[in-house]
């Protein structure tokens, strides 16, 4: 089914609204499920929402909590998203402490009891128009091993990097420190095909093409005993740092039953001009240095692209992710 991004829109809003999610904790997920979309990663759009929505009824998602937002040092902001969905605790956030970054050149942003942050990029891209670098790290339920281990200890733990560019696109680098994102794999369990060799491990520990197999078992890291290492990392920054749950302390995003997965996100800021008032015509210079060679594209820049083809081509859903979406809706 080929949808505009408003009849996205109105079809994300109308299922949340008929779950009874208040009008502006849905607008805030459905903006960056719709986003997700449009720039090409299903994986992280409205594919999510069934889950979404099934946690909220369920109750292991509190819809109905209002971020609390404090700020315990005079650069540092925490909040504490109450176990409701991440979206209006991060933007919440976000209000706070890219003030901060103005005025200090630096603010730290923690955001703990969380839920599944979608694509981790947006934040990056916005916090880059607003002027301002950017460090972002979540963790997410335990997915990988640590290295030369056998047991899911961390999860696929996404990070991002975000940079201003005068009259451009920001600079925006997005991964997850598993080879795939999970959710591609949960995307080829809904479609009932395999994936590539390489992106996991069974519960016995043995290379698998079998979707039910992987969310079973393991994701491979990226860079193997390197990402396993960034992991920890991630680990530490996001979850350590704001008092959420560790990856293996955390339930599922994809299960309506059992506790809250009460997970952490943390991001830095930082004003690149007290630094180099120049920075913005050095970081042109590099990024010139690059791209004068062939077949190089800067990070992030194909998700431009398809936004822009996106938001006239429209969005091809699914048609069962589309019924279903219709028949939760209650337009059927």
């Amino acid at each position: 089914m080929i949808l505009t991004p408003e009849q996205l829109q109105d079809l994300g809003m109308a299922v949340f609204r008929e779950a009874g999610v208040p009008e502006e904790s849905a607008a805030s997920v459905v903006e960056a499920l719709v986003r997700a979309e449009l720039d090409g990663l299903p994986s992280h759009g409205f594919s999510r929402i069934p889950f979404y929505v099934d946690q909220a009824l369920s109750g292991k998602v509190k819809a109905r909590a209002i971020p609390l937002v404090r700020q315990p040092a005079p650069a540092a902001v925490l909040v504490d998203a109450g176990n409701g969905f991440a979206f209006p605790a991060i933007l919440a956030g976000l209000e706070k402490a890219i003030p901060l970054a103005r005025g200090n050149g630096v603010s730290v942003l923690g955001v703990t009891r969380s839920h599944h942050c979608g694509v981790v990029g947006l934040y990056a891209e916005r916090i880059a128009e607003a002027g301002l670098i950017s460090l972002i790290f979540s963790n997410t339920p335990a997915a990988m091993a640590p290295w030369n281990g056998s047991k899911a200890s961390f999860g696929t733990n996404p990070l991002a990097f975000g940079c201003p560019r005068e009259g451009k696109h920001p600079l925006v680098i997005d991964m997850s420190l598993s080879k795939v994102a999970r959710g591609k794999i949960m995307g080829a369990k809904q479609r009932g095909e395999a994936i590539p060799e390489g992106w996991a491990l069974d519960a016995a520990g043995r290379a698998t093409t079998d979707p039910v197999a992987a969310l079973g078992g393991t994701m491979i890291p990226v860079g193997d005993a390197k990402g396993a290492a960034l992991a920890l990392m991630v680990e530490i920054l996001s979850a350590t740092l704001t008092g959420a749950n560790h990856a293996y302390e955390a339930s599922s995003f994809f299960e309506p039953t059992g506790s809250a997965p009460g997970i952490g996100q943390t991001f830095i800021l930082l004003d690149p001009k007290p630094l180099n008032p120049d920075f913005s015509a050095r970081l042109e210079a590099l990024c010139g240095h690059l791209l004068g060679q062939e077949g190089v594209r800067l990070p992030g820049e194909r998700r431009f692209m398809l936004r822009e083809r996106n938001r006239v081509s429209g969005v091809n859903l699914p048609e069962a992710l589309y019924n279903d979406l219709r028949k939760r809706a209650g337009v059927a």
